[in-house]
């Protein structure tokens, strides 16, 4: 298939799906459709009524004020009525719209949450953002003009004609036979802005995900005196998009002026050929000033529907963007008689377990492990070597390749992913946090906590000391990245929030990281408390967290290669005898 035909076969895909969101609210468009009708042919009766009026004028003495007394009343009332029904029409076609959008923009929100996260690690969040909310908006704008212009555009190109026909026959075929000229060029100029907007949309999220990257890393870029470079990065994408702007835009302007001129010789041919058959006495003064308002009216329409169609190539253009996210695989459906964990025992099994994010490269191969309920599991290794990523599996984040991992002698792939990740707790190294009060991010996994609740959680976590000091101590408000909050007060807030509602089975990745030496040795008494009773896994790099796990997992290359305790592998001398003294030694 060619590029062309390709493009052809993706507009009509578009426009078919936005049509089945339009038919939802069909009884909207019926009425919108019913007031463009009447708007259309009320606008073409007036130069009927100008036209009689014309005619009760023409010759010296000959005025008829009677007769124009009541057509100027008939013509107030066709005007008066014809601005009702556009007012009413437009705000049939807004509702329509913004309905439409709304749609398709929760249709977009709902499937970003049934992405798997392999979807959201692939792909810039930038441009995620901007399918969800920029082309979005750009497609709400081409459907609006769509509904307000093309419409009544058709409609006034057609009873024109049926009017004109009325009045003369040899005028309108005139009029016909010039017209078509007009539509050429605008399907010309329309296939060439495609593919200029689809390029404009892709560079806009290209942009978004630049800014949105430097914005949440612009301590880092000024830590590195790195402004300059990002800039120059920023500038070749602005450049990019200026010139797919300009060219997008240019094209897209010149269709007006070019159907304006064959739509000049569309009035020109009436005005001249009108005037002779007057002259001649086969036609009114009056039915030639009719069909001038005619020609002028039956031509103003292919000036707004070639600007309607550039506006919905670039609208198209959006759409299958977004409708691209949208038509993404889900996760894997849960099975209809999925298991629902209500309280696990904790008892965690993997077996045979093969995973890789790149399918040429081999990361975890042949992983086996049993956990009984409330032993807690250390895993350690150098960057790389998968510890991270046996968490992501636990969770099911990510669905082994090969093997299975268990849950109470339940597959994971058989239980539904709620249930399983209620019955976790997880503090990452990476802190996440909403804009909202202390209190709503740490009651962020259980909503109907009271104040004392939170408050004993924090004590726990030895975070209360610190909230008390803020502004509005529990009632302080927080950005999304903490505001002011130092790394690891942001930690304990995460902290706090697992404290809160602590679940059978607990995950920590180097939930430590970001705290002082002094405070993570209130923080480990904490989780030991937290921990006691319930199935644990801790990834750390300070292996001096982990010395009284249960079990400690060495890790290398998706590989465990050695297992045990903290005595018994020292005992051994092989690798975690290494990495322990490489940190220690004097």
């Amino acid at each position: 298939m060619s590029k062309k035909e390709k493009s052809t076969s993706v507009n009509k895909k578009t426009l078919g799906r936005i049509l089945k969101y339009i038919k939802r609210y069909s009884f909207l468009v019926v009425l919108s459709l019913i007031c463009a009708a009447i708007s259309v042919v009320l606008t073409l009766y007036a130069p009927i009524i100008t036209g009689h009026m014309v005619d009760k004028i023409v010759g010296k003495g000959a005025v008829d004020f009677g007769a124009l007394k009541t057509l100027a009343i008939r013509f107030v009332i066709v005007v008066a009525v014809t601005a009702v029904c556009q007012w009413i029409m437009n705000i049939l076609n807004n509702k329509v719209t913004y309905h439409v959008v709304n749609d398709v923009r929760t249709s977009a929100y709902k499937k970003l949450e049934q992405l798997p996260l392999s979807y959201v690690d692939s792909h810039t969040h930038g441009d995620i953002v901007s399918r969800v909310i920029a082309d979005v908006d750009q497609f709400s704008d081409g459907l609006l003009m769509g509904f307000t212009q093309l419409f009544t555009g058709v409609m006034t190109i057609v009873g024109t004609l049926c009017f004109m026909l009325s009045i003369n026959a040899v005028i309108t075929v005139a009029v016909v036979v010039i017209t078509p000229v007009s539509l050429f060029v605008a399907a010309f100029i329309a296939k060439k802005t495609y593919h200029m907007f689809r390029k404009q949309a892709e560079i806009k999220g290209e942009m978004t995900s630049l800014v949105n990257e430097m914005v949440e890393n612009q301590k880092v870029v000024t830590a590195f005196s790195m402004e300059e470079n990002v800039n120059g990065s920023f500038n070749e994408v602005n450049k990019r998009l200026n010139k797919a702007g300009l060219d997008a835009t240019f094209f897209s302007s010149i269709t007006n002026p070019c159907t304006r001129f064959v739509n000049s010789l569309v009035y020109t041919g009436v005005g001249i050929i009108g005037a002779v058959m007057a002259i001649k006495g086969r036609i009114s003064v009056g039915q030639l000033t009719s069909f001038l308002s005619y020609a002028n009216q039956y031509t103003k329409p292919f000036n707004e529907i070639s600007g309607v169609v550039t506006e919905l190539q670039n609208a198209l253009a959006s759409a299958a963007r977004v409708f691209e996210l949208i038509d993404e695989e889900p996760e894997i459906a849960e099975p209809a008689d999925a298991y629902v964990i209500e309280k696990a025992d904790g008892q965690v099994d993997l077996s045979h377990v093969d995973f890789s994010y790149n399918k040429d490269v081999e990361l975890i191969k042949n992983l086996n492990l049993k956990v009984e309920p409330g032993k807690r599991v250390a895993i350690v290794g150098p960057t790389g070597c998968g510890k991270s990523t046996v968490i992501n599996l636990l969770m099911r984040f990510y669905d082994v390749d090969a093997g299975a991992i268990s849950v109470d002698d339940h597959d994971i792939r058989q239980v539904t992913r709620e249930s399983l990740r209620d019955n976790y707790g997880m503090v990452l190294q990476e802190t996440w946090l909403k804009t909202g009060t202390i209190k709503e991010n740490i009651a962020y996994g259980r909503p109907d906590a009271t104040d004392e609740e939170i408050i004993e959680a924090a004590k726990q976590s030895h975070a209360h000391s610190f909230i008390k000091r803020l502004p509005e101590g529990y009632d302080t408000m927080i950005s999304e990245d903490g505001g002011g909050l130092s790394q690891g007060q942001k930690q304990l807030l995460c902290i706090t929030r697992v404290m809160l509602d602590l679940p059978p089975m607990l995950i920590l990745d180097e939930a430590t990281s970001s705290i002082d030496t002094r405070t993570e040795i209130r923080i480990q008494r904490a989780f030991a408390k937290m921990m006691k009773g319930r199935t644990s896994f801790v990834v750390a790099h300070r292996l001096s967290t982990i010395k009284e796990s249960d079990i400690i997992l060495v890790m290398k290359d998706g590989h465990i290669i050695e297992q045990g305790n903290h005595e018994s592998l020292l005992a051994q001398k092989g690798f975690y005898y290494t990495l322990y003294n490489s940190q220690f030694a004097h």
